[in-house]
């Protein structure tokens, strides 16, 4: 049975979703009109209407607005039972013979972040990670920005599922060519996935374009609407009205969830079914690393009960992966913007899954010893999930490759570093054009100085040529305006172009120019709050040091190790002289007085009267110096909710540790006249 039975009505309001979406963004990112207004308010209409007669309610339609939250920290509970691992077979065989004559339900085993999402009266309250099995952490606001995740459902009791969110090749592809710092894109989708999911703000986790795939239904209480009778559907309470897996995916498809895509298999179809995702799995756009069989039939799952690790009433299926042997043929070295050099092995060209491969990453000199690979070994090679090129065994041993104590790009002296057991090779010539190039390509890229025109490919001309050696040379490109001019591709309104957008990244922000710096581990969201810390004076800010930086909330003693350690080298001192002389840093006004709130924390939730969203009532408490955080503490200087009288988790919090709960007319009254 496929998941993709659907109600029509359901498929048409997820073609309106898209359709109207798409407009919108045509119309007001690309200024370009793709439909009437007419026809844009009848669809619109037509949606609102499926929405109100259906009850489903999805996180990206137009006709709803989903504010953003931020948290100080993501709360954990503990699941009511624990969510154990799947046990895990090879063998085709063997997950035959293990549906026992009985009927099963083969899905693919996706490979994202599993959630445990609970619904009560139609509406999503609480989303909860897997976490270590025991506990796991609540993360509802960033999954009310999972795009195809329902917002309201029909289904009015209580109902508990699960299932996977994920980001597909295509999105992962998406996000990674916005990078420009080839150093810095993300290694893959599940990682990728897991950080969006517990993210502090959820903000961050709606750009990532997450999407859920339900596979599973826990509880279920009684709704007078539909009948429905209450059961634990997995953990043996009273039978369910939904007896069978595929009832149950029927059952959260009608409720508007996208449910894994799934097939009804006994024991003479299932090596049939197996052959078709493998057949699919080359081109399927979703991360998948095996596929799941579970009996049909709840009941006789949960009367096998489990083992101490397992359940027994499903198994995954790993993809037994396709071995070649070939001949290591050189150990390829790259460098990267940080001096890091990561070995790469070059291989005999061999076939795998349906693609040549070359060439796999090594990743550190660790591994590298570990495999005692040399030139000319025979080595097996695999794709890791079918995807990723891997070395996986060397059948001969040799340990002969050499780590080269010389930088392949510059020459310079190399050195092997150490980091929590890993061992990891770097070029220590801080003049490295490798160095050099990444560098000037984070410092002009987006998040950092906004300089358009410089690609990696300009940059490297422009450092070969000797127009740049350091970051102030960027805003001296005039005086070779002549050579630039001259250059191939380049042309009189290019230069122009190039110059204008230098000078406007002469004004900039200090949280702008602490990332383009390229200091290790500070990113745009460290760089934001180191800069508020120090009241955006870079002067203070480069005379801290280890103590002072790791007290700030969110820095550590890694980082502010490595911080301290760039601001004190002779080197990058001179480079931030050179660089203050050419650029203004501009500092936010701040009116005097303005600061009312500083010092004091707020939590807002519930409904809003007088702002439309959190967003905004969150942008004048910090207006204000004030803090807007995710949950109640201690430390909270008031609870803003409209219901003082709710028996909400944050309201219950609020009263044990005596914080004041005060409704938005009474917070504005208070703190805001």
């Amino acid at each position: 049975m496929n998941d993709n039975h659907q109600t029509p009505k359901i498929d048409r309001m997820k073609y309106l979703v898209e359709l109207l979406n798409e407009a919108s963004r045509a119309y007001y990112a690309q200024d370009v009109e793709i439909m009437s207004n007419l026809e844009y308010d009848t669809l619109y209409d037509e949606l609102l209407a499926l929405e109100q007669e259906t009850g489903v309610v999805f996180a990206n339609s137009p006709t709803v607005k989903v504010g953003y939250e931020v948290v100080e920290e993501l709360p954990k509970e503990a699941h009511p039972s624990p969510m154990l691992s799947l046990d895990k077979t090879k063998s085709r065989e063997e997950l035959r013979e293990w549906l026992q004559g009985k009927a099963g339900v083969l899905s693919w085993k996706l490979d994202g972040l599993t959630i445990v999402l609970t619904y009560r009266e139609g509406k999503l309250v609480k989303a909860l990670t897997r976490g270590n099995g025991e506990v796991g952490e609540i993360v509802t606001g960033n999954a009310k920005t999972f795009v195809n995740l329902p917002m309201s459902i029909p289904y009015q009791g209580e109902l508990v599922l699960r299932g996977e969110a994920v980001i597909s090749y295509s999105d992962f592809e998406k996000i990674n060519a916005r990078i420009e710092d080839v150093d810095a894109k993300y290694k893959n989708p599940r990682n990728l996935c897991s950080g969006s999911v517990r993210q502090l703000d959820s903000k961050v986790a709606a750009e990532r374009s997450i999407r859920f795939y339900a596979f599973s239904m826990e509880t279920m209480s009684y709704d007078a609407k539909t009948g429905a009778t209450p059961g634990d559907v997995e953990n043996g309470g009273e039978q369910p009205t939904l007896v069978t897996r595929t009832a149950q995916m029927d059952f959260l498809a009608a409720q508007g969830f996208e449910v894994v895509e799934h097939f009804l298999v006994t024991e003479d179809t299932i090596w049939e079914q197996m052959d078709e995702f493998a057949r699919k799995i080359a081109t399927f756009d979703i991360p998948s690393d095996g596929l799941v069989l579970t009996y049909d039939d709840i009941a006789y799952g949960i009367s096998l009960g489990r083992t101490a690790k397992f359940p027994r009433h499903s198994i995954a299926f790993k993809w037994a992966d396709e071995k070649k042997e070939t001949v290591l043929q050189e150990i390829e070295w790259s460098a990267s913007r940080t001096g890091l050099i990561n070995p790469v092995a070059i291989f005999e060209p061999v076939e795998l899954e349906g693609t040549t491969v070359s060439r796999a990453s090594v990743h550190n000199v660790s591994i590298l010893e570990g495999l005692r690979l040399g030139i000319g070994d025979r080595i097996t090679v695999y794709k890791a999930n079918m995807i990723i090129p891997q070395i996986a065994e060397n059948l001969t041993g040799s340990g002969t490759v050499e780590i080269p104590a010389r930088c392949p790009v510059c020459g310079g002296e190399t050195q092997i570093k150490q980091v929590s057991d890993v061992k990891s090779l770097y070029c220590i010539n801080e003049e490295c054009p490798a160095k050099k190039i990444k560098a000037f390509t984070l410092f002009v890229s987006r998040n950092a100085m906004n300089m358009e025109g410089l690609s990696e490919a300009t940059l490297e001309k422009f450092i070969e040529l000797g127009y740049l050696h350091e970051f102030a040379d960027l805003f001296r490109l005039d005086r070779y305006k002549e050579q630039i001019v001259s250059l191939e591709g380049f042309g009189e309104k290019s230069y122009q172009n190039l110059i204008e957008s230098v000078e406007q990244a002469r004004n900039t922000t200090l949280p702008r120019l602490i990332f383009a710096l390229g200091i290790g581990g500070i990113g745009v969201a460290n760089a934001k709050m180191l800069s508020k810390h120090f009241h955006h004076d870079f002067d203070a800010m480069r005379r801290a040091d280890v103590l002072e930086l790791s007290a700030i909330e969110g820095v550590g003693e890694v980082i502010a190790t490595t911080f301290v350690e760039y601001m004190q080298q002779p080197a990058n001192q001179a480079i931030m002289d050179h660089l203050l002389e050419e650029i203004n840093i501009e500092i936010p006004v701040v009116e005097e007085g303005s600061q009312t709130l500083d010092g004091m924390n707020f939590v807002i939730t519930g409904s809003l009267v007088h702002f439309e969203n959190r967003d905004q009532l969150k942008e004048q408490i910090e207006q204000k110096g004030g803090k807007v955080t995710g949950s109640v503490t201690s430390k909270t200087t008031c609870l803003i909710n409209n219901d003082v009288t709710s028996s909400s988790s944050k309201n219950k919090k609020a009263k044990e540790l005596g914080v004041p709960i005060l409704s938005e007319e009474e917070f504005l009254e208070k703190f805001m006249n």
